[in-house]
């Protein structure tokens, strides 16, 4: 299974952006499904964003039009582009890989914290 590491959080004005990345130490190509989760101070960590090895996409209904998913498997980093960004989107981010597409994540990132200011 792959490492995971998070980048490109910050502090950010509301209505701002933040590019977020997520860097595999190995190969993504043959991983279904990687994806985007955050966790708010006592909450449950949530789905943000996912994408399929084939491109396709999954979006949470508080992100969507607002956040894009992609992935570079030549450079084995998933991006998270947040844009219009909300007082409620402050979190920490994590990335996530699941081999099979099955639901189970082999592997998670440290996170990476995501604050925005009213």
């Amino acid at each position: 299974q792959v490492q995971l590491v998070e980048s490109g959080g910050g502090l950010v004005q509301t209505g701002g952006s933040l590019r977020l990345s997520c860097v595999a130490s190995g190969s993504i190509n043959n991983i279904n499904v990687m994806a985007w989760y955050r966790q708010a101070p006592g909450k449950q960590r949530e789905l943000v964003a996912r994408i399929h090895k084939g491109g396709n996409t999954l979006y949470a209904d508080s992100v969507k039009g607002r956040f894009t998913i992609s992935r570079d498997n030549a450079k084995n980093t998933v991006y998270l582009q947040m844009n219009r960004l909300k007082p409620e989107d402050t979190a920490v981010y994590y990335c996530g890989s699941d081999d099979y597409g099955l639901g189970f994540y082999s592997s998670w990132g440290q996170g990476t914290q995501v604050t925005v200011s009213s």
